[in-house]
């Protein structure tokens, strides 16, 4: 038996059609539609998962949003970041609840989204926008999906101005000239976290590589995420004509108090790697290389 939707909670409402109206309960109004009116109070009587007829009688799938369908669903200004990279932001950066967490650049609050979901209400969020007009943007898309409160929001430029914040867990830059950034970043985290940065063009990646060279990282790591999705015909199936494929690049890097020169140690003959990482079972820890590898070509 489906649940009676809260005043306050978010609803995603499908039409036969498949068009999406996404909207936090207000049992005193209403959605318009081309199938007719519909009335929240019904919305919330049929709960997720249920269906809701229009004045027309047109049926309405009833749904909880998922976080894709959150971030998928912001107003924007600015470019988001896809889906595709914000999973592989989440676990590389290693976000989980109580994580504090800096972002640089939050547009219209897309990565910001999927941060607050994941810090939980025993972390936070600290992003920086420079520009007001996305600010308030940012503001008001955290509003409407209830999660201001595990986010705090400041107007500045951190070129110039830095961060408020200390021992955070982790940090994601998504700036135009992130190595101009980079002397800021030790005092901000603790020592050993995990930095992320989103960059659109090859050159811009050789440019912060060389930056993050010359400071405290270590750990490096660049790669582009792409998706190739197949045509859900059991008979006929085959890749989509259209992929999404390259919408940015992703850099990663170890923020470290007192670097190291970092050697990888020789590979015993009977050391065996996760295929996936290059970790080497036996030996410890370390970032992949050609040899561990399975995607490395000479």
């Amino acid at each position: 038996m489906p649940t009676r939707i809260e005043e306050g909670q978010l609803v995603l409402v499908i039409s036969p059609k498949g068009k999406r109206f996404m909207h936090a309960m207000d049992l005193a109004k209403e959605i318009h539609t081309h199938d007719g009116r519909i009335l929240m109070s019904d919305i919330a009587e049929a709960g997720y998962g249920g269906i809701c007829r229009s004045h027309l009688g047109h049926p309405y799938r009833i749904l909880k949003p998922t976080v894709y369908e959150l971030i998928k669903g912001v107003k924007r200004q600015t470019q988001i970041m896809y889906p595709k990279e914000i999973g592989y932001v989440l676990l590389k950066l290693g976000i989980q609840p109580g994580c504090r967490v800096i972002e640089t650049g939050t547009g219209s609050a897309g990565l910001t989204l999927a941060l607050a979901t994941y810090v939980g209400d025993t972390g936070m969020v600290y992003t920086y926008e420079r520009r007001e007009e996305f600010y308030k943007l940012a503001a008001k898309n955290l509003a409407r999906v209830g999660l201001s409160h595990r986010v705090t929001q400041h107007l500045a430029d951190i070129e110039t101005d830095g961060f408020q914040q200390t021992e955070a867990d982790a940090l994601f830059l998504d700036v135009r000239v992130p190595q101009d950034c980079l002397h800021h970043i030790p005092k901000a985290v603790r020592p050993g976290a995990m930095c992320g940065f989103l960059l659109p063009t090859c050159n811009q990646v050789s440019d912060l590589l060389r930056g993050l060279e010359q400071g405290p990282f270590t750990e490096l790591e660049a790669l582009e995420i792409l998706v190739r999705r197949y045509k859900t015909v059991p008979d006929r199936l085959r890749p989509e004509d259209r992929m999404v494929a390259h919408t940015g690049f992703l850099v990663f890097a170890r923020c470290m108090e007192k670097p190291e020169p970092f050697e990888r140690p020789a590979k015993p003959e009977a050391a065996e790697s996760d295929p996936d990482t290059g970790v080497e079972t036996d030996e410890g820890f370390g970032p992949p290389s050609a040899e561990t590898d399975p995607e490395a070509t000479e």
